[in-house]
């Protein structure tokens, strides 16, 4: 079954969701519930829009011991349909563990499909059309994202993403420039991968990369993976 595509409304909705800040694994699950799409559309979207997204690989810290596990999974499923996350949090180890923490772990554990859905949260429109107006003139005036989320009262990531949005529909010519972004990280972001036994994609996946930068940086450093050859690209070159 095709995944929504991600329209104006679904996008100011994520935006919205998420609020600013780092984006956690637990997020990118509970939003991907509210919108009904897979948790990496959710985590690939984010990252496009600019936003920190926690690495799949760093929320696999195991916080639950074998014996929770075990009986979460038996809680889950001898109650199929019966708890909302929040309801399962609350009634699980006394509530030591969050609602976040609990939907993470079911759905790694793929027993999402027992859980009883939230009730949906009417959608309401986060920019009034007075907002928007301002937005689109402080952009066509050179504005910074910054300066327009002073002025508007809203967090930097809810700017990056309705000014997306605003690309979209042509309101506007361009995304607004950012004054301050986060300086390149000098850690070698391939160091704990398993290069030779993963795909390109599965690559992209674990270090927040699109594949074509996953496959530049293959060629350039010469490393080969499952189903990409650098060291071969590079020779060519």
């Amino acid at each position: 079954m095709a995944l929504p595509k991600w329209t104006d409304e679904r996008t100011d909705q994520l935006v919205n969701f998420v609020g600013d800040g780092p984006v956690s694994q637990a997020q990118v699950a509970e939003a991907a519930d509210e919108l009904e799409t897979s948790t990496r559309s959710v985590s690939s979207k984010l990252r496009k829009m600019g936003f920190d997204v926690e690495l799949a690989s760093a929320s696999a810290s195991k916080s639950f011991s074998d014996e929770q596990e075990a009986t979460l999974q038996a809680f889950v499923t001898d109650n199929s349909g019966s708890y909302t996350y929040a309801e399962i949090a609350s009634n699980f180890e006394g509530g030591s563990f969050s609602a976040k923490s609990i939907q993470g772990k079911i759905l790694s554990m793929e027993l999402t499909s027992h859980v009883k859905p939230a009730p949906k949260v009417e959608t309401v429109r986060t920019y009034t059309p007075e907002e928007e107006g301002t937005f689109v003139s402080m952009v066509n005036d050179g504005s910074f994202v910054e300066e327009i989320a002073d002025a508007l009262g809203k967090s930097v990531n809810s700017i990056r993403g309705k000014a997306l949005s605003l690309l979209r529909s042509g309101e506007i010519n361009a995304i607004p420039k950012q004054k301050e972004t986060k300086g390149s990280s000098k850690a070698d972001v391939l160091a704990d991968v398993d290069v030779a036994n993963q795909t390109v994609e599965e690559i992209a996946d674990s270090i927040g990369k699109t594949v074509r930068g996953v496959k530049t940086m293959l060629t350039r450093r010469g490393l080969q993976c499952s189903d990409y050859n650098g060291a071969a690209k590079k020779d060519i070159g």
